[in-house]
This record gives C-alpha cells, sequence and structure tokens, in this order.
C-alpha cells in the first residue's frame, strides 16, 4: 500500500469515528467499520469524505 493510500484511508476512518461519535478505541464497532473502510478503498474510490460516507451508509444496512 502506498503512503497516500493509507493516508486516505486514515483520514476516513478518522472521519467515520467521528461521525458516528465513536470515542472507544476498543469498541467493537471500530473494528467493522475499519473494514469496510479498507474494502471501499480498495474498490476505488479515493475522497476519504466518500470513503467514510459509504462505509457508515454499509453499516446501517446491518
Amino acid at each position: 500500500m502506498k503512503p497516500e493510500e493509507i493516508s486516505r484511508i486514515t483520514a476516513a476512518y478518522e472521519r467515520a469515528l467521528r461521525t458516528l461519535c465513536v470515542k472507544d478505541r476498543d469498541d467493537p464497532l471500530t473494528e467493522m467499520i475499519a473494514k469496510k473502510i479498507i474494502k471501499i478503498a480498495q474498490s476505488g474510490v479515493e475522497d476519504p469524505a466518500k470513503i467514510s460516507a459509504l462505509a457508515i451508509k454499509g453499516l446501517e444496512m446491518r
């Protein structure tokens, strides 16, 4: 993974946690969010805001 990809994924992850008000990094939800974000980023979406929004939307379907 390239540094810019890591930085996009990190930004999307942090944004999703802020949006969902998840403060506890040990919350099982954080792992679910991380997996969704990585999957979305690997599908070619590059904008951290869009990655974050899609991950949150994906979580709502469960």
